[in-house]
This record gives structure tokens, C-alpha cells and sequence, in this order.
């Protein structure tokens, strides 16, 4: 049995002041993924766009069901909205259900500065240049990062590692990058820049991979 966590401890480490024009928005207004792990499709992650003017709601779901037969073993259903204006991310609402476990999220600016509030942990202003760590926006690399789970402030290490073009469904070479400190996981992005993959290992130390639907 997979260990509490253990799939989306990477994961939720699964969100710089830009022009509007400039955010990576997808065609179609869409991002989507299959979350798989040991060959299999143990569930989905999909990201909704919604433009209007100088604004932006981006809605998140990531839902996973790991199962032996009928028993359900480990579930996860996290939902998040991001509300930006003029390229900069104004608000944050994120509620997580981990097997049982429930986690709220809320950011929103104050005298200029984020303030995040989380239940379980202290309310706490967070740097001007943090985002939501939900990856679309590779500017997200630039800075530090709020775990859309927990609500913590990550500053983890970033380095490349090069271009590939073997990532499954993505047709153009992709650019990657290591995350390591405080989360642990490799993303890719596009020329766009658009997300494309991600791999990272749960405390088991089983491999789950994002792969473009």
C-alpha cells in the first residue's frame, strides 16, 4: 500500500511582475494532463484559462485514484482558482482533500505585499514576486514559490537540463529544469513557453509522471 502522501509529495511542490499579453496562455485555453505512475494513468490534471481584458482566472483540478480492484487505496482531489490582473497574480483560493486530509489555501495582496493564510500554519506576508507554485507560468522559476496545498513558502534551487524531444504528446523540443530543496521534481516547458511535463518521485520512491492529454 502506498504510504500516506506518498503520490502527491511531489506534486503539490505542484501556480515576477509580467505584461498580461506576455503570460503563457495555451490555444484553446486548456492545459491538461494524465498523471502516471509504473505505466498506468492513475489520474488527471487540468488547468482552465480565462482571459478577459487585462484580467485572468486559471481554474486547477488534480484528481488521483490509486486501486487495488474495488478497494480504493489512496485518493487526492485538489481545486484551485488564481485571479490575475495586469500579469500579476492577485488572488489564490486552493482547498486539497488528501485521503481524508483537508487543506485550505488563500492569498490575496495587502499594502502591496501577498499575504497567505493556510489552516494549520501561521499567516505570513509573502516576497512581491511570489506565485502560486501550479508550474503554467514559467516565471514561477524566478522566484519563490507558494505550495497550493499547504500554503508554505518554497524556495528550492533551479537548474537546466537541457532540451529534449522525447516527452510523450509533445511535438516541439522542450526545455528542462530541476527543482531541488525544499521540493524535489524535473518540469519541462515548451518554446512557447508552455508546460508540458513533470516528473518527480512520492516517498515511496515510485516515479509519477505528468504527460500531456
Amino acid at each position: 500500500m502506498i504510504p500516506r502522501r506518498a503520490v502527491l509529495a511531489g506534486a503539490a511542490c505542484l501556480g515576477a511582475v509580467r505584461p498580461a499579453m506576455a503570460l503563457p496562455i495555451p490555444a484553446g485555453n486548456r492545459l491538461g494532463f494524465d498523471i502516471v505512475r509504473k505505466g498506468s494513468k492513475i489520474g488527471t490534471h487540468t488547468l482552465t484559462f480565462q482571459p478577459d481584458a487585462h484580467r485572468l482566472t486559471v481554474e486547477i483540478a488534480a484528481d488521483i485514484v490509486i486501486a487495488l480492484g474495488p478497494i480504493v487505496l489512496f485518493r487526492y482531489r485538489h481545486r484551485a482558482t488564481e485571479r490575475w490582473e495586469d500579469g500579476r497574480v492577485v488572488a489564490l483560493d486552493a482547498t486539497t482533500n488528501d485521503d481524508g486530509e483537508m487543506f485550505h489555501v488563500r492569498m490575496r495582496w495587502e499594502d502591496g505585499l501577498p499575504v497567505v493564510e493556510a489552516n494549520g500554519a501561521p499567516r505570513y506576508v509573502a516576497p512581491a514576486n511570489a506565485t502560486p507554485a501550479t508550474h503554467w507560468n514559467r516565471a514561477m522559476l524566478d522566484g519563490p514559490f507558494v505550495n497550493t496545498q499547504d500554503g508554505k513558502l518554497l524556495r528550492p534551487s533551479v537548474a537546466p537540463l537541457g532540451v529534449t524531444t522525447a516527452l510523450p504528446h509533445c511535438p516541439l523540443p522542450a526545455s528542462g529544469f530541476a527543482l531541488r530543496g525544499d521540493c524535489v521534481l524535473d518540469t519541462w516547458y515548451d518554446a512557447e513557453p508552455r508546460w508540458v511535463g513533470l516528473r518527480f518521485q512520492g516517498r515511496d520512491g515510485t516515479e509519477i509522471r505528468y504527460e500531456l492529454a
